[in-house]
């Protein structure tokens, strides 16, 4: 109750301030959009006179929309947001809508990086956005072929597709990255994440951002966040939009989808099926995976949006096993069922004031079977999460006081499920059961060319009880503008990150391997500073990243006795380096992006000192000093061709079977595909992954899939 009267205390005047600011009266408004009429927030609109003098200055809102509450005879709007070319309309307006033409190198709206939507160039995170029409020109089957190309991100798959596939980013460990779909957290309890059933049909972009975002979203995003949207109806007119696939190839592999969308009036809708049926190489390879998903969104009038969103993914994949050292476990597999499902209420509750209050709920079910060690592991988890978040914006973003927008969220997530081995009588299952609540408090403030964001976040774990993660981002456009030399953003951030454990590392009741209720959160400290610089009138962009992580209390299992084990906060690792993008247009239909990283990662602290790959000083297992991509996209009449390599250098790992390899060969990947329209609707598709047949392996003793083809229709009515 005392909290409550305090927050009342300070929110109320800013609520107040807020509605009176809406209804002030206004005698020029318009709204700001891009090609395909979709609104642009935070571009900065001026008012400007016949002698090219500033009179006033704001900044459109969530909707696109900016007002001026003066008369001004003579003047002109002028809109600006780098990535977008400047437009000036003298007035009166003729009509509201100014519309801004794209970049040739242009930037994209981000929710992700602030939990509001941001413009790319405003955000100091590094950030990568893989938008519509890239995951239509690649036609990768699995979202993680496409996170191969993200600078600072490493992909690990155990063999052909359907096999365990982890991210690493920035010398992290793979349960260090906080996955969301629409908002809907999927990380096992614990962080852990198994990519190799996430498909890429029915999806309309996926936002990373790298660095520690636990003051956002708390346990789990301690080196990053992934967030991956599903495409929703549109209002292009009031009949349904149909989308049919089909392509088949090598390995026996067969892939087709259906999906449709929509809007009719106040409800739109979309929903896609697919599926993939592939043998891969070698026995007991084979994999197949059925997915679908649902959107479907309601307005209640103009300030009310409901939406539901469901997704469910059934797949199957043999395992078997280190085939590099190993004959082959004819009878093992890998089986895995995933759920989505969550109801979302935005209100818009004055102009300056929005809600969203949202309830979600997650299952998955993983069963590995091996017959050759006699295991049939069950792990079974279930998530439910409450959130609700209050965003108050104050101010026009004049050249006095800017704008400034406050951001409350209040989370629970309550944690169960059931992990066992139902093949042994030995060992006892572990049935756990977790709440966390956390609470975020962000401030973010425009200031002209300064883009400040703080915020930070009290997180009270079930497990680990009580902890405090802050985080501060900052982005200045030195140089604004367009020509030769075009806009200069320097970007800094400092935040902290914290994990919770698994559920076996807590609650295991096995004396082989107990868990600990006093583990302490894995921790991360990193900072990072950068510079962006557009160049030659917007046709290229380079981006360099610094950063420096230090990872503690890591959780490592320790023996206590001949045949009993724990676990405790041991380890300490660093990572730090570099990542350099650069983005160019030539010419028109032609992009070009290449990337390269460069990590130095040493393990500080071990139980195991003197081992050949966990010893203290030796580098981070599974993850390269050296990796990057490059990648073409041309767009020629009615071809459409995506030309992906990716480099991944020599990186420390083990066999884990006592043969003395610790270390993995480095390996380069070649991908082609292409789409020729023959109409407007129909067009041929094809893919050549592996084009060069390189043999390698992500994950030492693994073999991947050697050169492959697809080849197919895809029909739109």
């Amino acid at each position: 109750m005392r909290f409550t009267q305090s927050f009342r205390a300070v929110t109320l005047p800013f609520i107040f301030g807020a509605l009176a600011w809406a209804q002030a009266p206004s005698q020029i408004s318009g709204v700001v959009i891009d090609a395909n009429h979709a609104v642009i927030p935070r571009a900065s609109v001026r008012l400007v006179s016949a002698d090219a003098k500033e009179v006033a200055r704001t900044l459109s809102d969530h909707r696109g929309r900016f007002t001026f509450e003066q008369a001004c005879s003579g003047c002109s709007v002028e809109v600006q947001l780098e990535g977008f070319a400047t437009k000036k309309t003298p007035l009166p307006l003729s009509q509201p809508e100014i519309e801004l033409a794209v970049a040739p190198v242009r930037e994209e709206l981000n929710i992700t990086a602030n939990r509001t939507e941001t413009p790319t160039i405003q955000v100091g995170s590094s950030v990568t956005t893989i938008d519509a029409k890239e995951i239509s020109d690649r036609q990768s089957l699995a979202i993680s072929d496409f996170l191969q190309t993200v600078p600072g991100a490493i992909i690990n798959r155990s063999g052909g597709r359907g096999t365990v596939t982890s991210l690493f980013i920035r010398g992290g460990e793979s349960d260090y990255t906080k996955i969301l779909m629409d908002g809907i957290p999927i990380n096992e309890p614990g962080g852990s994440f198994d990519f190799s059933n996430l498909v890429a049909d029915g999806l309309n972009r996926v936002e990373i951002v790298r660095g520690p975002q636990s003051a956002l979203f708390g346990s789990d995003a301690m080196t990053g966040v992934v967030q991956v949207f599903t495409q929703r109806g549109e209002s292009e007119d009031s009949r349904p939009h149909i989308r049919l696939s089909f392509d088949a190839g090598k390995y026996n592999t067969f892939h087709g989808g259906i999906g449709a969308s929509g809007q009719y009036k106040s409800f739109d809708y979309a929903g896609d099926w697919s599926r993939l049926d592939t043998d891969n190489q070698g026995p007991n390879a084979a994999f197949s995976d059925s997915s679908g998903d649902l959107n479907f969104g309601l307005a209640l009038g103009s300030k009310t949006h409901i939406r539901w969103i469901g997704r469910g993914d059934s797949s199957r994949a043999g395992t078997p096993g280190q085939t590099a050292f190993l004959p082959p476990d004819p009878g093992a597999f890998f089986s895995k069922a995933d759920g989505y499902s969550g109801v979302s209420i935005n209100n818009q509750t004055a102009d300056a004031w929005h809600q969203r209050i949202a309830y979600t709920y997650e299952r998955s079910r993983q069963i590995s079977r091996a017959d050759l060690f006699v295991s049939d592991f069950v792990n079974d988890t279930r998530r439910q999460h409450l959130d609700y978040q209050s965003d108050l914006t104050l101010g026009a973003g004049d050249r006095h006081y800017g704008q400034h927008i406050l951001t409350f969220d209040f989370g629970w997530d309550r944690e169960t499920g059931f992990i066992g081995d139902d093949a042994s009588t030995f060992f006892a299952p572990t049935h756990p059961l977790r709440d966390n609540f956390g609470g975020t408090f962000q401030h973010q403030a425009v200031l002209g060319r300064l883009f400040l964001s703080n915020g930070v976040r009290v997180e009270d774990n079930g497990s680990f009880g009580r902890a405090v993660v802050p985080r501060s981002s900052i982005a200045f456009l030195l140089r604004q503008g367009q020509g030769r030399l075009g806009a200069t953003k320097l970007k800094f951030n400092f935040g902290l990150g914290i994990k919770e454990p698994s559920f076996t590392e807590s609650f295991s009741p096995e004396p082989a391997f107990l868990g600990n209720p006093n583990l302490r959160p894995e921790r991360a400290r990193s900072f990072d500073f950068g510079i962006e610089q557009r160049l030659l009138n917007d046709h290229a962009k380079i981006e360099v990243n610094w950063f420096d992580n230090r990872f503690r209390d890591m959780v490592q299992f320790t023996a206590t006795s001949q045949f009993e084990g724990t676990y405790i906060n041991l380890n300490r690792t660093k990572a730090n380096g570099a990542e350099v993008i650069v983005e160019t247009v030539p010419v028109r239909g032609l992009q070009i992006t290449t990337n390269y990283t460069y990590l130095n990662s040493q393990i500080v602290d071990s139980p195991t000192p003197d081992d050949p790959v966990f010893g203290i000083g030796k580098s981070l297992q599974r993850r390269p000093r050296h990796s990057g991509s490059f990648a073409l996209a041309w767009d020629w009449r009615k071809l459409t061709l995506n030309s992906t390599t990716v480099y991944v250098g020599r990186r420390m790992d083990s066999d884990f079977l006592g043969l003395g390899l610790t270390s993995n060969s480095p390996y380069s990947k070649w991908d082609i595909a292409w789409a020729y329209h023959i109409t407007k609707r129909v067009a041929y598709t094809g893919v050549f992954e592996n084009l060069l047949d390189r043999s390698y392996m992500e994950a030492l003793g693994f073999p991947a899939l050697r050169a492959m083809y697809r080849t197919g229709l895809r029909v739109q009515f």
